[in-house]
């Protein structure tokens, strides 16, 4: 028998309000949150549902257990390069489209080779799904996008990006 497959989300927290953000981990069967936030705040109001301590408070009550992965955030120095290029472009970060080709090559080298992903996957729940938490509504404009990549190249995971309805 080959090894286990496991399904994973990635999910952002921009387009989502905390009860449509609950409902739609609720329809993926999510069991297992990991924040791969550097800063796990959000500004504006309509997102302090997402801020750590609510969030964890929210999915504690829905039955979802917590992990936060910094290991796996861009650092701050990354995250500027980002938004330099965001600026270049003339995009903000809540209607960014895709990462700056630097941002990705810079945080695959110095973040995600770095990072050992063997324990999250054994960690991985075996009934349900798993999820991976950032800010952006799009996979493709985040972080995540890279790690679940990753996820699926080497771990046999399988994933799903999911947005707001």
């Amino acid at each position: 028998m080959g090894d286990p497959v496991f399904r994973m989300v990635t999910i952002g927290v921009y387009g989502f309000d905390g009860e449509s953000f609950l409902r739609r981990l609720r329809y993926a069967d999510v069991r297992l949150l990991l924040d791969v936030r550097q800063r796990r705040g959000v500004r504006g109001p309509e997102y302090a549902w997402a801020n750590s301590l609510r969030l964890q408070a929210a999915l504690a009550q829905a039955q979802i257990v917590y992990e936060h992965h910094r290991e796996l955030a861009p650092t701050t120095e990354l995250r500027q390069l980002q938004y330099a290029e965001d600026g270049r472009q003339g995009v903000g970060k809540r209607s960014r489209r895709e990462l700056a080709a630097e941002y990705a090559r810079r945080y695959t080298t110095e973040v995600l080779d770095r990072a050992d992903l063997a324990p999250i996957v054994s960690a991985l729940p075996s009934v349900g799904t798993a999820a991976l938490l950032c800010v952006e509504r799009d996979s493709a404009a985040c972080h995540r996008s890279l790690i679940a990549q990753r996820l699926t190249e080497r771990h046999h995971v399988t994933i799903e990006h999911v947005r707001p309805l």
